[in-house]
């Protein structure tokens, strides 16, 4: 009913009959009664009506919300269910790892990761003195991809590659040295890599032959990592030797320029050894993991090797791994 309606209705006969009587009577009492009863009863319609529109309506948004609220669970579900792969990395290592992910160890952690149905992620930690004990013992990360096999303070899987020191020479150079016992080397400037505090082992070996001062030292770590090979080819040294793996990787940027020779003998005796075994380590105690990586070794490795030889990874071939067809 509109407003304006209401007070016309009757409106003569009410006011005359107030006039004289100064009552209301009583027919017109009974019909006024039913008026305002009719008016609220439909002022109640029109309520209810209303109020059966709102839960209408309401019924409808959720009903319209129902499928975008089921879409976002369907979607948040498998990446809460998804475990973590938690991988310990150098952040400035290259080739081996970096933040930016460059490295070898990043691209089969890619690939782990992948098979193992598993988000990928890093705690990124030099991995020097008490490296073990403060990260990977603590939890604060799974395990890491590149560390040599029967590593004490880890448990390892098999090693996945072995590779070794190598002398890396200029390809012009009349003398390229192949054996810690050549005698040129004596008269040469010889370049090794520093390990924090020490030398690596190749220092030991020239120094046993009493080559101290032929020694020229670097860094070979971050922005430096490829400050050894860049020596050989500057002609800073006359000869480099340097783990395998990063001298290969660097050699590739000269292109035709270096030669890399392994290094002779393989152990230098009492027991210096240069050629390493290289496998994946987890916590000790941690054999589910470490299963499960022996198990991704076993139907990934030709995929593996193709990393490794993609950057330049002098492999020494395993007579094991040759006899089991791997």
């Amino acid at each position: 009913m509109r407003p304006a309606e209401m007070p016309c209705r009757g409106s003569s006969a009410y006011a005359v009959a107030l006039s004289r009587e100064g009552a209301i009577p009583e027919a017109i009492q009974s019909d006024t009664s039913r008026e305002i009863l009719r008016a609220k009863e439909a002022l109640q319609d029109d309520r209810r009506i209303q109020h059966g529109m709102s839960e209408q309506s309401r019924s409808w948004s959720s009903l319209r919300l129902a499928p975008i609220a089921v879409a976002i669970v369907a979607f948040a579900l498998p990446v809460l269910a998804q475990p973590t792969l938690r991988v310990c990395a150098d952040p400035a290592n290259l080739p081996f790892s970096n933040r930016r992910q460059q490295g070898f160890e990043n691209r089969i952690a890619e690939l782990l990761a992948k098979d193992m149905h598993a988000r990928l992620s890093y705690q990124w930690q030099r991995m020097g003195r008490g490296f073990v004990r403060e990260y990977l013992s603590n939890g604060k990360c799974d395990m890491v991809v590149g560390i040599p096999m029967n590593y004490a303070q880890m448990l390892t899987t098999r090693p996945y590659y072995r590779s070794t020191y190598v002398f890396v020479s200029r390809r012009s150079a009349r003398i390229q040295p192949a054996s810690f016992n050549d005698p040129e080397l004596h008269s040469m400037k010889v370049g090794v890599q520093v390990l924090d505090d020490d030398y690596a082992p190749p220092a030991h070996a020239l120094a046993r032959r009493g080559m101290q001062a032929n020694i020229v030292g670097f860094e070979t770590t971050g922005v430096n990592a490829a400050s050894i090979i860049r020596a050989v080819t500057n002609k800073k040294v006359d000869t480099a030797i340097v783990w395998g793996p990063l001298a290969g990787y660097f050699a590739k940027q000269y292109p035709g320029r270096l030669t890399l020779t392994p290094v002779q003998p393989e152990v230098d005796p009492p027991g210096l050894p240069f050629t390493f075994a290289i496998s994946m380590g987890v916590r000790k105690g941690n054999t589910q993991l470490r299963d499960t990586l022996e198990h991704f070794l076993d139907r990934h490795q030709r995929e593996v090797e193709s990393i490794l030889r993609k950057y330049g990874v002098p492999l020494i071939e395993d007579q094991t791994a040759a006899a089991r067809g791997n």
